[in-house]
């Protein structure tokens, strides 16, 4: 009897750790081809499950995710959970070359990751070429069981997932692209849930619309349940898509809660400061033919400090854990420009970049900063920086010049907002936080060889 009750006490006593060891969801992602008919064009896709959107991974803060991924398609693929922290499971993060070889055609992988500390809208995609234009999906983390929303409880949950529909084949579309370097022929349309709204031809009035693009800008009307609204909708006055000063004054204005349950942990001290030009050189045409770039003889390339990404043919995580990186990567990526210029004024006359798959080594919960200062080398843009397997603070942003002796005076280190993505603002700067506190994960931006495909720089953790 007092081992009966030995054993009712222990395991009254753990009741509250199996409670908040979550729940572990499984889902299987078949890669298959499907034909979908948008602005009267049918074309056979990559689909996750026949689906278009994918489907939606629904899971809460805690619970442990397995995801199957079988390629029936001809092309190579991967699964990159975006956003997801991957902490310690940086071989289910998904860059294809980065953290792991790409699933091939007949083959399957095991994607297996905990969500830690973290709540809201995500979303995956594939992370191979331009799979992504069709393979994604949402991914909502719910908080814990019985742990409330930071906000009133919405009385539904309807995933809006951003999109574009191209009437070619993305593939070969970007495989154009990388003839020249150049930004590749945009596509037919923007969606919302794959759908495109009825202002473009041949779209079916009353899905998802109306909403203009660019930017695409859906319209919501309420009404009681039953009714049906015949006067027509008023339309928004939106700035144009190219307004950088309006989407940079709009997002300085983002801040983050700061409050005891969901505190901002930004480092006030900083180990090891970059700073990381980006934008687009040139780079000499292979011997054997033009590429008919800015000149016959040389074609687009994108870099960050001069650096253009080589794409390696070994995984660069696996190159790492395996301790051998010898002619994989080197890990010599400058932290500052090698050679400074005036970045948003007249450009240099030489614009040939370098190219190597370089990368920077991080000792274990290094706090770092990285300003990213945008170029006009080619004419200015703004470029997204994402970091895989980490949240980053965004502490400040401005145009022109980022000046250190002055700018770092006006960060807000109390209660800056806390993103996996930020854009570099056109003609501008943007300066990040964070505490490199994700064994074995890579950091990178997605920019790459050409102003649109993927992978720069990035860091290997020890």
């Amino acid at each position: 009897m007092g081992a009966h009750r030995l054993a009712l006490l222990v395991f009254l006593a753990t009741l509250p750790q199996l409670l908040l060891a979550g729940t572990t969801r499984y889902y299987t992602f078949n890669v298959t081809m499907q034909k979908v008919t948008r602005l009267c064009t049918t074309r056979a896709i990559p689909t996750v499950n026949g689906k278009f959107p994918g489907p939606k991974i629904v899971t809460r803060e805690g619970d442990r995710v397995v995801v199957k991924v079988v390629n029936n398609v001809k092309h190579n693929v991967t699964i990159h959970w975006h956003g997801v922290r991957q902490l310690r499971t940086g071989w289910s993060d998904g860059p294809a070359y980065i953290t792991q070889c790409p699933i091939q055609t007949g083959q399957s992988y095991v994607y297996n990751f905990t969500i830690t500390a973290q709540r809201g809208t995500l979303f995956w995609h594939a992370h191979v070429s331009w799979m992504r234009a069709t393979l994604y999906g949402p991914i909502i983390i719910l908080p814990k069981s019985g742990v409330p929303f930071p906000f009133p409880k919405p009385y539904k949950d309807v995933p809006v997932v951003f999109g574009e529909w191209f009437n070619a084949d993305p593939e070969a579309i970007i495989a154009q692209a990388l003839q020249t370097g150049g930004g590749p022929n945009v596509s037919e349309a923007y969606t919302i849930n794959g759908l495109p709204g009825p202002l473009y031809n041949c779209s079916t009035k009353g899905r998802v619309g109306p909403y203009d693009t660019p930017p695409v800008a859906a319209i919501l009307e309420y009404a009681p349940a039953g009714h049906i609204k015949s006067r027509p909708l008023l339309w928004p006055t939106l700035p144009v898509f190219n307004d950088t000063a309006f989407a940079a004054n709009y997002s300085a204005k983002l801040r983050s809660l700061a409050s005891p349950d969901y505190p901002a942990r930004v480092p006030a001290r900083v180990d090891r400061p970059f700073f990381f030009t980006v934008g687009l050189g040139t780079t000499p045409c292979p011997t054997y033919q033009g590429c008919n770039g800015p000149t016959n003889d040389t074609m687009f390339s994108a870099s960050m400090n001069n650096v253009s990404f080589n794409m390696p043919t070994t995984a660069l995580l696996k190159a790492h854990y395996d301790g051998n990186t010898a002619g994989v990567y080197t890990s010599d990526f400058p932290a500052t420009p090698t050679e400074p210029f005036n970045y948003t004024g007249t450009p240099p006359n030489n614009t040939n970049v370098a190219n190597g798959t370089k990368v920077v080594v991080l000792p274990y919960n290094t706090s770092v900063e990285v300003v990213l200062q945008d170029t006009s080398i080619q004419g200015a843009e703004s470029h997204p920086l994402h970091l895989h397997g980490f949240d980053f603070f965004v502490v400040g942003q401005g145009a022109g010049n980022y000046d250190p002796s002055s700018h770092p005076a006006g960060f807000n280190l109390l209660d800056p907002v806390q993103r996996n993505t930020v854009g570099v603002p056109a003609g501008g700067w943007v300066a990040i936080r964070f505490f490199a506190d994700n064994p074995g994960k890579v950091i990178h931006t997605p920019l790459g060889k050409t102003a649109q495909t993927d992978e720069l720089e990035m860091g290997l953790l020890d």
